[in-house]
């Protein structure tokens, strides 16, 4: 393909103008059961839903695949008084996951009583793969539970970064929870449950809900698109190889983190609202230039295939792949930039319109990573300028901290942290 001249048309900043504070949401994908592989053959679709498990050294919603076709996530603010209440909250917070993600059926009292749960899943919650994923945010590292000396050493609250116009009311919080299912009414009935089980201590800050296809299975048919029309997903991290997993995202022994944080992970979370009506008036040469891959493809520019590597160094100049493009500044696939890879399970969302008409789209990005400096931060400190942020806006999200895992039925998640 050869090179464009500059972008021309709209302007972006005439675009945006009132579209300042507005509200975004978030979602979750899995494979499209009936899809053909190029080669024609079929392709299997997702398999039965199941009980994802819920002990191990880490939280298995973090790498559990499929990745469900729903997801949720809710950030709160701790109003518990001591470091003790805290406990508590936490420990029952793990006991109605745990309970969750088993299907235990609820308890059932006498209709005097208000019941113990809301009833939308019936007698017995279905198997539906979900997963629940408990974050801590810097602000929980306050005074106000002794925790300070605790805090891991590179958390911090999400500054402003290139490009943002963070809102307030969708951005930090002491504590986060993610959830992905394979249906809206199971994430509901588990917020609901998490959230009867825990308002004496915990106050909802925001919340985001949304959806994807075909997240967590990288082919040719599955590979998820985000509401730009790109394929998302292709250059992610397995999250089945152990390997790539251990010097990626958890956090390790060795690491100088403080000793409870072993085998959590940093998550940081990017609300991007997508002026996607301003997208959809650009050309298809150019759209394709700021990605850096075929549209319908998926493949490098110059390329066929959509997993083939592009090869940098044969394209010094950026003829055929722009220097500037996402792909290329986000992954430069150099030795230098080698430690910089995370783990990607980000969301779509749709929340309406806007006070001018516009669509309230956009990506809900959430990555996974051993360190934030070696990994988010290192790649959007190379993104910052890129052309894509002609048509993004981040409102909203934070860093947060997940948790190590639950190896014991009578452990919760922070036990650690705060014994």
């Amino acid at each position: 393909m050869t090179k464009e001249s500059p972008r021309s048309g709209i302007s972006r900043r005439n675009f945006v103008t009132g579209a300042l504070g507005t509200g975004a949401a978030v979602g979750v994908g899995a494979a499209i059961a009936g899809c053909s592989s190029p080669e024609g053959e079929p392709v299997a679709g997702p398999p039965d839903p199941r009980y994802v498990q819920f002990e191990g050294p880490h939280q298995a919603g973090i790498t559990a695949i499929p990745v469900p076709m729903q997801g949720l996530m809710a950030a709160f603010t701790v109003i518990a008084d001591s470091r003790e209440r805290l406990a508590d909250t936490l420990a029952e917070l793990t006991d109605e996951i745990r309970g969750l993600m088993a299907g235990r059926p609820p308890e059932q009292r006498g209709p005097a009583y208000p019941p113990v749960d809301s009833g939308i899943l019936g007698e017995e919650p279905p198997p539906d793969d979900l997963s629940v994923v408990v974050s801590v945010g810097a602000s929980l590292f306050d005074d106000r539970f002794g925790l300070a000396d605790r805090k891991p050493k590179e958390l911090v609250q999400m500054p402003f970064l290139a490009n943002d116009r963070l809102d307030p009311t969708l951005s930090h919080g002491d504590l986060l929870i993610t959830m992905e299912a394979g249906h809206i009414d199971t994430l509901q009935f588990a917020l609901r449950q998490l959230m009867r089980r825990t308002r004496r201590h915990l106050v909802l800050h925001w919340m985001m809900d949304g959806y994807a296809r075909g997240a967590g299975v990288a082919s040719h048919a599955t590979t998820p698109r985000n509401l730009l029309g790109f394929k998302d997903g292709t250059a992610n991290l397995d999250s089945e190889d152990q390997a790539l997993m251990d010097r990626y995202v958890w956090v390790g022994p060795e690491d100088g983190e403080p000793d409870w944080a072993v085998g959590g992970s940093y998550q940081a979370v990017r609300i991007i609202r997508m002026f996607v009506e301003f997208w959809d008036r650009t050309r298809l040469v150019e759209q394709e230039q700021i990605f850096g891959r075929e549209k319908i493809s998926g493949a490098p520019l110059g390329m066929t295939d959509e997993f083939a590597e592009p090869d940098y160094a044969e394209d010094p100049d950026g003829d055929r792949i722009p220097l500037d493009a996402h792909i290329r500044l986000a992954n430069p696939r150099t030795a230098e930039t080698e430690d910089s890879l995370i783990l990607r399970r980000g969301f779509s969302y749709v929340r309406s319109f806007d006070g001018a008409g516009r669509l309230d789209q956009g990506l809900a990005f959430v990555s996974y990573q051993r360190s934030l400096e070696r990994g988010f931060l290192a790649v959007q400190n190379r993104l910052t300028g890129e052309p894509l942020e002609e048509y993004i806006m981040p409102v909203g999200g934070g860093f947060f901290f997940a948790l190590p895992g639950v190896e014991g039925p009578d452990r919760f998640l922070g036990e650690s942290l705060v014994s």
